[in-house]
């Protein structure tokens, strides 16, 4: 059943400005963009980075529960010492978790989250959440006409990463959470799992991105290039702001990925993700980076 977007307040405060929702994929330096984006005075982001608010309208292929996260987050804010209310004047997280909570249960929490934020001076506001990759047609629908309540311009970024290495880091970045739920060693079943998969299913959200979209409106970039001066002026200028060098400038460490993956699970990977290596080849061309194995 369709979830229809509900009426809204709209808040002045957002006009204007440009509204980056990063959607995805998952493992791709979401924080890293978010700590970029984050060091401009121009650019607003939530102090809680992803805020998956979208994804638990549209929740087949949900890892967790985030509201009851959200929940448990607040619990835990309420409860250091120096007093509730104290840390609550004085915690910009503790601040975004109330507005979190508040969004469970009240949609216009989420772009009243955003305007508390928001000064006249902020040219951008984003919400980096990679959990909205995988909200389907649908969700993305609902997505545009949740977004088109506001008189801001909303647009979204995808940023792709070598479908095997972005697997493998996603399954052991997932074993270093929960070891005793997920296991490297029972690799077989994860890659054939499809609340797995579907993270790696560029062929499914660019091309619902690009039915939902204009194209102007969307930025699909790769990781391999990401930390390069030429993709970050682009994506700069897609937001709308200047280009500034980031003062963090190590790029996350791929080699680990690289070294643990045994040749059995890379030829496994291999041949489950091609159907990703063959729409991109078709799709992005000459863009793929060259470090692309597939």
């Amino acid at each position: 059943m369709a979830v229809q977007s509900p009426p809204l307040r709209k808040y002045d405060d957002l006009s204007g400005k440009t509204f980056l929702i990063g959607v995805g994929a998952m493992r791709t330096a979401s924080s890293w963009i978010y700590t970029y984006l984050g060091s401009m005075q121009d650019v607003v982001v939530s102090p809680l980075k992803e805020l998956h608010f979208f994804n638990i309208k549209f929740p087949s292929y949900l890892m967790s529960d985030m509201d009851a996260f959200a929940m448990k987050r607040l619990g835990f804010y309420m409860e250091q010492e120096g007093g509730a209310v104290r840390n609550l004047r004085a915690g910009d997280a503790f601040q975004a978790s109330v507005d979190r909570v508040q969004m469970i249960y009240d949609d216009n929490a989420y772009f009243g989250h955003f305007a508390r934020l928001c000064s006249q001076k902020t040219k951008a506001f984003c919400d980096l959440t990679p959990g909205y990759a995988v909200i389907g047609p649908s969700g993305f629908e609902y997505l545009k006409e949740f977004c088109a309540t506001q008189g801001c311009r909303v647009k979204l970024l995808f940023v792709m990463r070598d479908p095997v290495n972005r697997m493998w880091s996603q399954l052991r970045h997932l074993h270093d959470i929960n070891p005793e739920n997920v296991s490297l060693d029972n690799w077989q079943a994860a890659i054939e799992s499809d609340t797995f998969y579907i993270r790696s299913d560029y062929a499914g959200t660019v091309s619902d991105l690009d039915t939902t979209f204009a194209s102007d409106d969307l930025l699909y970039l790769f990781y391999e290039d990401l930390f390069e001066e030429a993709t970050l002026r682009r994506l700069c200028g897609f937001v709308g702001v200047d280009y500034r060098p980031p003062k963090v400038e190590a790029r996350i460490n791929e080699a680990r990925t690289q070294d643990d993956i045994s040749a059995e699970v890379r030829k496994a990977l291999l041949y489950r993700l091609e159907p990703q290596y063959e729409f991109c080849r078709d799709r992005f061309g000459d863009a793929i980076p060259e470090a692309w194995q597939g």
